[in-house]
């Protein structure tokens, strides 16, 4: 069996930060099977934004203690950026565009090779991208 890692999509992470029992438990398993997940630099600003405007101070600790828990990706190699070019590109010849965000994180989960947690059928659209909704079991 291949080992595999996993990307936080934001959706995920606002559900960790919510106390959400079955991501936390899939996470849980990850260390037992030595599997990694990861947030993105562009997860890390869209949640940073949110709480820090919404004065959350609880879940802004509660943050940062993730943070170190689940290493921030960032996403300034050009392979990503060529990779986020070619979804961007790809997604507007459909006229099925996503928000540059959700490409770029996207792109980082193609070039790193991980697997994006995610609860946005909309990354569906994008080819190559492996996408798991942990969510869908957690309604």
């Amino acid at each position: 069996m291949v080992k595999k890692d996993y990307l936080l999509d934001t959706n995920v992470v606002s559900a960790i930060l919510k106390k959400n029992k079955i991501v936390r438990q899939k996470l849980a398993r990850l260390s037992v099977k030595y599997q990694t997940a990861y947030i993105s630099g562009i997860t890390y600003y869209e949640i940073k934004r949110g709480l820090i405007a919404s004065n959350a101070t609880m879940k802004l600790s509660d943050f940062d203690k993730l943070c170190q828990d689940y290493p921030v990706l960032l996403w300034n190699d050009v392979a990503i950026l060529e990779k986020a070019a070619e979804i961007h590109a790809y997604l507007k010849k459909r006229g099925m565009m996503l928000e540059d965000a959700d490409i770029f994180i996207a792109a980082i989960a193609i070039v790193r090779e991980l697997v994006l947690v995610s609860h946005d059928s909309d990354m569906l659209r994008v080819p190559e991208l492996t996408v798991e909704d942990w969510l869908a079991t957690a309604e």
